[in-house]
Order: structure tokens, then C-alpha cells, then sequence
């Protein structure tokens, strides 16, 4: 089994696990593949590094602690800037699948059920949608508080 570092065009890094190399290529022109932030079906292979099977009666060395990032953007290490950009990923797709358990999809008649529970024409509850440019600023002109988020695709069904 071949774990790739996989990347799309804004750059989000995930995993990808393949039986070969050919697997992956198949894959990618079938149009199988697309990255869980955004989507994107342009994938392509980042560097990986191999992930050697060890004989189970060996000793690892103790882990050396690795350097960070400094305010100054600086590293000591050069896996850190991916390594805090895949916890960052992982931690705002957790949030969105939260945001996706716990709120009713109201597609497109968002602005209006929104107004609508503004005004307690109708019961309050966590709702999400789409609204146009013009809808938000007639919402927000009314006092109305929304909160604009571009929910990933993975966070909008389950893998399995």
C-alpha cells in the first residue's frame, strides 16, 4: 500500500492510499479524486516520504523533539509549515462537519427563514444555506446577524 501526499490548486494537503502507483494515475483520470477541503478534482502528488516496514524485534531510537515555527515565520524544521497547515485543515473540517450535525439545510431559502425567525414568525433554530450578495446585505442592513462560511465538500458527507 502507497501513502501519497496529495495536493490541489489552493494548496490543501491530504493523504491518499493506493495499492501502486498506476492505481493513483487511474484514479486521477477517472476523475475520482478530489481534495475533501475544496473539492477540486485537480490532484496532484506532493512529496511523500517512504513509510519502511521495521522487524518487529528491533528498538526505535527515542524521538527527537523537533523545532517550530517562530512568529518570524522561521523554522527549524521544514515538515513543520505542512505538518501545522494539516492540523489546521483537519481541525476546520472537524468544525464543519459539527456545523453540518448540528444545523438544517435550508438551501437556497435561507435569507427568508432567517428574517422570518428574526421577526418570531417562526421558531428559532440553527440553520444553514445559501444567500445571495444582495440578500446578506439586506439582512445585515435589518440587524439580522449571519455568519458567511465556505463549508468544505468533505465536511458535507461521510467517506464511508
Amino acid at each position: 500500500m502507497k501513502v501519497l501526499n496529495l495536493r490541489c490548486p489552493l494548496n490543501h494537503v491530504f493523504e491518499g492510499w493506493f495499492a501502486s502507483d498506476a492505481e493513483f494515475e487511474q484514479q486521477q483520470q477517472g476523475g475520482w479524486l478530489s481534495c475533501p477541503m475544496c473539492g477540486s478534482a485537480e490532484i496532484v502528488k506532493g512529496l511523500s516520504a517512504p513509510r519502511l516496514a521495521r522487524k518487529s524485534n528491533t528498538v526505535s531510537a527515542p524521538a527527537q523533539p523537533t523545532a517550530g515555527i517562530s512568529r518570524e515565520g522561521a523554522s527549524g524544521d521544514a515538515a513543520a509549515p505542512v505538518a501545522d497547515l494539516q492540523a489546521l485543515q483537519q481541525a476546520w473540517l472537524e468544525v464543519s462537519r459539527h456545523i453540518v450535525a448540528h444545523t438544517e439545510d435550508v438551501g437556497s431559502d435561507f435569507a427568508g427563514l432567517a428574517r422570518q425567525m428574526h421577526e418570531g414568525e417562526t421558531e428559532a433554530r440553527a440553520i444553514r444555506g445559501t444567500a445571495t450578495a444582495d440578500e446578506r446585505r439586506s439582512l445585515a442592513d435589518d440587524g439580522i446577524e449571519i455568519l458567511p462560511l465556505l463549508l468544505p465538500e468533505a465536511a458535507k458527507h461521510s467517506l464511508q
